[in-house]
């Protein structure tokens, strides 16, 4: 996990991530998915290049089936763009960097 990341669970999710007053993007992850981990350097290079206008937080669908089942994660990976406790955006599977970025900016203010 990249230090401008951070990791959210079933425990934290709510703190973290819902009661957050800046947006969060989450990435729903497994270490048995190749597209996950190709995924992954793409959500460091974000979680960087946003620091201060998005928090990122990463998320192992397999440890943490509450969460997973609460917001309906079919497929990995899954981004989902929470702002102000609610979903505004979300990516099934692995998306280039330029495509993640141009759903996301419209949301940070």
């Amino acid at each position: 996990m990249g230090s401008k990341m951070f990791e959210a669970n079933d425990g934290n999710f709510h703190s973290s991530v819902l009661e957050s007053d800046t947006p969060v993007l989450v990435d729903f992850w497994a270490d048995w998915c190749p597209p996950c981990k190709m995924l992954t350097p793409l959500v460091n290079q974000i979680a960087t290049d946003y620091e201060g206008k998005l928090r990122v937080a990463e998320i192992n669908a397999d440890d943490n089936p509450d969460v997973v089942m609460r917001y309906r994660v079919m497929s990995l990976p899954t981004l989902l763009l929470f702002k102000q406790g609610q979903v505004v955006e979300m990516m099934v599977g692995y998306q280039p960097k330029d495509k993640i970025t141009n759903k996301l900016v419209p949301h940070l203010s």
